[in-house]
């Protein structure tokens, strides 16, 4: 048998057909970006690649070679007797390392003479990258988005997932960004994905809607905490039909005691967030928002986050980014529950919605 060698443009369109996509490269570039479902079989981890490094530039590239190649067979014949053992013939992996396929091209090589039909990635994860950056702009555009506006704790989220369960297209960017899409939307415990995974994630979401059916999505600013919407899907987002939620502010308080329950628990981690308000509303009001906070008062506190930080500005801010906005059908939920947000979804996906 031979390794087969396909373009990256080719692989994105036919992931689905590999029993397995595997990633050579080391842990640190894995965790950075990897392609759609693949499993990290590294050939050098990050520590020979340090050491196979500092030998190419301060001994010689004969001895780097030398020494990287005992470390690739060793780790090589781990992943084999760790991972393949209980393969068929009929197993098909894709394999891929960062570009040059020297990493990669060892492992397919070895998998190959076993027996299995491998498949390697031309220009590795890098054109992988490439071909996903050219192919976002067409699946953004290709779609028509009905986009949920609303006051902050107005249950936009709730009414995303809502629409999930009954079968709709939604695009959820907030849990792509692993964010809550605010200044105190960063969840405790939560690492937010490089802007490569982010893009990576939305693409594999995109490329998976039937373009004949909408796409639900929150109208989200142009950064989810500390990664950004590719600039396509935000275009075609801010051109596109609204529906905008309204609940009472009340309703919205709860709301965000639920959603954002941890400040309940921690109130010092919520005044640590608070701290990068200090700049917008100044150090005094922070202050009191903390003190209120450590006294247990994290429902005034969010009451006057609305009133005071997010509600002011909000109407023409989303009116200047969101061209619909002004026509948008208004959405009214009984409550904040799951039940109030699955009667509205229901409405909405009626053929008469």
């Amino acid at each position: 048998m031979t390794v087969r060698v396909i373009a990256a443009t080719e692989a994105a369109q036919r992931l689905s057909e590999f029993s397995q996509v595997i990633d050579a490269r080391s842990e640190s570039e894995y965790a950075e970006d990897r392609l759609p479902g693949a499993v990290n079989w590294p050939s050098l981890n990050d520590e020979e690649r340090a050491l196979v490094g500092t030998l190419y530039k301060q001994v010689s590239p004969f001895e780097a070679r030398k020494r990287g190649a005992g470390l690739v067979a060793a780790n090589i014949a781990r992943h084999i007797e760790r991972e393949v053992q209980d393969k068929s013939r009929e197993w098909q992996p894709l394999v891929y390392c960062w570009r040059g396929g020297k990493r990669s091209g060892v492992l397919a090589d070895l998998l190959d003479q076993i027996g299995f039909r491998v498949t390697l990635v031309q220009g590795g994860y890098k054109a992988f990258r490439n071909a996903v950056l050219a192919d976002l702009p067409v699946l953004a555009q290709r779609l028509q988005y009905r986009v949920v506006c609303g006051l902050t704790g107005s249950g936009k989220t709730r009414l995303l997932q809502a629409l999930a369960r009954q079968g709709a297209q939604v695009l959820d960017l907030e849990a792509l960004a692993q964010h809550r899409g605010s200044v105190l939307g960063l969840m405790p415990g939560e690492v937010q994905p490089s802007q490569k995974q982010f893009d990576m994630r939305i693409w594999e979401q995109l490329r998976a809607f039937d373009p004949a059916r909408p796409v639900y999505v929150e109208s989200e600013s142009k950064k989810v905490g500390n990664v950004a919407v590719p600039e396509p899907l935000i275009l075609a987002m801010r051109a596109s039909p609204c529906l905008r939620v309204d609940l009472p502010i009340d309703e919205r308080v709860q709301l965000l005691l639920e959603d954002y329950d941890w400040f309940v628990r921690d109130p010092e981690f919520f005044c640590g967030r608070l701290q990068a308000l200090v700049e917008l509303r100044g150090a005094a009001v922070v202050r009191g928002w903390q003190e209120a906070a450590r006294a247990g008062q994290v429902g005034e506190v969010f009451r006057e986050l609305l009133e005071k930080h997010y509600d002011p500005g909000y109407t023409g801010s989303i009116q200047r980014n969101f061209k619909q906005y002004g026509q948008a059908g208004a959405l009214t939920p009984a409550g904040r529950s799951a039940e109030a947000m699955d009667a509205v979804a229901s409405e909405l996906l009626a053929p008469d919605g």
